[in-house]
């Protein structure tokens, strides 16, 4: 017996086509809510102008300011950490994300690659030194992993750590590291006799130094850096115990690349919004433009692509939930979402014609960010080489 048609529909939502809401419980809505209000009041007044100069001022009183509103390590549980669900802290990053991308990259690398680093594969002593100095912001961490000539091959890193007595001695070079010159720790990965080992590395070791990048064109309000280090020597307990091989590092990125699957959404959202007001209030021809077929048809691809996008982040969200979110389900978020949410940020600027390249608007600071987003975490070809594997059980990397 069919169920009964509902007395009245609801109306129809421009913000919410698919009526995703529905699927959020309120405490969801409540932390979304929250950190957007965050962003609002604390970011989307000065980013363009942080932008523009090509740094992020006052970052440390940023990072403290979101461990007060429990936004680093959010999914971890104890040290101080929210143990928020996989769905919150989505929703976060879909928030930070439509602020800007650098936002969302500083607690995405703080709390899924370093925290979540030592949270899951740390001694007690790091989970304890560090875990909760960092969930409060007090301490910024980073993630070495990419080097300058290995960067989607991480099994092949230079970057090597030798035993010396009870010490470890560690030489190499990091690239592209955020949070890399205003970390406190830097989470290692080095090659060793026994295999890939990762390490906690208190940044004011002698031999380490983080000079920034700069002259980027994308993730302009980040800070990102070069990692060097020169006969660095740690304790023995600097060892990150619980990880031996790739996989441990395999592990924090697929972390990370789960907050990307929502973040892009974000970034996405925001272009979508100003193209969206701009065709309802922009003239030519003694109308909106939001008025004539072709401008409708731009936002009814749009609107599809990124409700779809924060559709499958949703799912994937529960999945994780559930302990049941796989390697290759993450690569399927990332891969769709930030090809769609560029392909979004590029029909929102012909939209707005000239004006999409004004800082004025926030569509080309997307835009070009979501360039980075694109390569970072892995590129467009590695997950399509990761899902090509899943589809066919043949290994295409080598």
């Amino acid at each position: 017996m069919s169920a009964p048609l509902p007395s009245k529909l609801p109306s129809f939502d421009p913000g919410d086509p698919l009526g995703i809401d529905d699927l959020l419980t309120d405490e969801d809505r409540a932390v979304r809510g929250t950190v957007r209000q965050w962003a609002a009041d604390r970011v989307l007044p000065h980013i363009a102008d942080w932008y523009e100069r090509g740094e992020l001022p006052d970052i440390r009183g940023l990072a403290r300011e979101l461990g007060s509103l429990g936004a680093l390590g959010m999914s971890l549980t104890g040290y101080g950490c929210a143990g928020a669900s996989a769905v919150q802290y989505g929703l976060a990053c879909l928030e930070l994300e439509a602020a800007d991308s650098g936002i969302r990259s500083l607690v995405s690398v703080q709390g899924s690659l370093a925290m979540y680093a030592i949270w899951r594969f740390g001694s007690e002593e790091q989970k304890q030194r560090w875990l909760p100095r960092m969930a409060a912001g007090e301490v910024i961490g980073c993630f070495g992993l990419t080097e300058p000539d290995h960067g989607s091959d991480p099994a092949s890193m230079r970057t090597y750590a030798k035993k010396d007595g009870g010490d470890w001695v560690l030489n190499g070079r990091k690239m592209w590291i955020t949070n890399g010159s205003v970390a406190g720790v830097a989470v290692v990965w080095a090659q060793t006799d026994d295999g890939i080992r990762g390490f906690a590395v208190p940044t004011d070791t002698p031999g380490f130094s983080a000079p920034e990048i700069k002259h980027k064109w994308s993730l302009r309000a980040s800070v990102t850096s070069e990692l060097v280090l020169d006969d660095v020597r740690l304790p023995a307990d600097a060892v990150l115990p619980d990880a031996k091989g790739l996989g441990g590092p395999l592990r924090c990125l697929s972390h990370a690349r789960y907050g990307i699957v929502w973040g892009s959404m974000g970034a996405a959202r925001a272009c979508f919004e100003a193209a969206l007001d701009y065709a309802r209030t922009r003239e030519q021809f003694g109308r909106p433009i939001g008025g004539f077929q072709l401008t409708q048809a731009k936002l009814a691809d749009m609107a599809v692509e990124l409700h779809k996008g924060i559709l499958l982040a949703h799912h994937l969200g529960l999945r994780m939930d559930a302990g049941r979110l796989r390697p290759e389900q993450i690569s399927f978020g990332k891969l769709n979402n930030v090809r769609e949410a560029i392909e979004i940020c590029r029909t929102a600027r012909t939209i707005l014609g000239a004006n999409g390249i004004s800082l004025e608007y926030p569509v080309m600071r997307h835009a070009t960010n979501l360039e980075s987003v694109l390569t970072y975490e892995g590129t467009v070809e590695m997950h399509q080489l990761v899902l090509g594997k899943a589809l066919t059980g043949l290994d295409a990397f080598r």
